[in-house]
């Protein structure tokens, strides 16, 4: 798939997720939006119980692979920048750590997702967060002007992902830090995955090597950078997850095969700091 395509596909699917719920977050019938999912996922994803119920009803759409805002340290008074804010769940979770003094915004080029964040964050009095519409490879924000980044599952699916790493370390200020959840993999994936654009939308096909990935961090400029944990993914809960499920059924995929592939698909979780004698912003 060409770049333009791919960023299309991603941005109509995401978009017909939002589509699938009603406005006051009572999820239709597709077994991707069930509410028993997606709490379930959320569990696994690392979120506590607490956390999945202290955010906005329709906030959650069960689609991250991790929980940054557990693994990062945000500060009373810190600008936290979430990218690919989806719904808004991880930013609202970083709310309260940001505080009154703080600030929070979220970076989505899926218009449907920021007017459901947005929706969620003035029904629910969050007045410390914002959501902005605009790319991860082209953010929309200030150099050098944010505390903390977090992500959860998004930038697998950018077609450039050394520029989005780029683009973090050029918003943060010197000493921030960035903390990542994202699927990458151990192996290559088989060619007929690769080439599929179900799987790119699916978080499968747009990832990449394990140190690729963190080739990419540290070529932007960051420092210090730590896997904060990993874990893989069985291939019974591959084969069960929805969103893939259809996948697996359209490709007439084994179980021998998705055992494979399974063995070979990491949800990583990484910090990295820009340093604090960095003053000016990489190009």
């Amino acid at each position: 798939m060409e770049e333009k395509s791919i960023r299309e596909a991603v941005k109509g699917r995401y978009a017909s997720t939002v589509k699938q719920s009603s406005s006051c977050g009572c999820f239709q019938k597709a077994s991707y939006l069930n509410p028993e999912f997606i709490e379930s996922a959320g569990k696994v994803a690392g979120y506590s119980e607490r956390e999945l119920k202290s955010i906005p009803e329709g906030a959650n759409l069960g689609l991250g692979c991790g929980n940054p805002v557990a693994l990062s340290v945000i500060k009373e008074g810190d600008v936290v920048l979430d990218l690919g804010s989806g719904a808004g769940f991880d930013c609202f979770l970083a709310s309260p750590f940001a505080g009154e003094k703080g600030y929070v915004i979220g970076v989505d080029m899926t218009p449907e997702m920021v007017e459901r964040a947005t929706v969620n964050a003035q029904n629910n009095g969050y007045q410390n967060v914002e959501f902005r519409l605009g790319e991860i490879e082209n953010l929309p924000v200030e150099s050098s002007s944010v505390d903390a980044i977090i992500s959860n599952c998004v930038i697998n699916l950018s077609t450039d992902k050394p520029k989005v790493f780029r683009e973090a370390f050029r918003v943060l200020k010197p000493g921030g830090t960035l903390m990542v959840s994202d699927i990458v993999l151990l192996e290559d994936l088989p060619d007929y995955l690769n080439g599929s654009a179900e799987a790119y939308l699916r978080c499968i096909a747009g990832a990449i090597r394990k140190e690729e990935y963190l080739d990419a961090i540290r070529e932007a400029g960051f420092e210090e950078i730590t896997v904060a944990g990993e874990s893989h993914f069985p291939a019974e809960l591959i084969a069960e997850q929805p969103l893939l499920k259809e996948l697996v059924g359209k490709m007439n995929i084994p179980m021998s095969e998705l055992q494979r592939i399974g063995s070979n698909v990491v949800s990583l979780k990484v910090a990295a700091k820009k340093g604090v004698g960095y003053h000016s912003a990489v190009a």
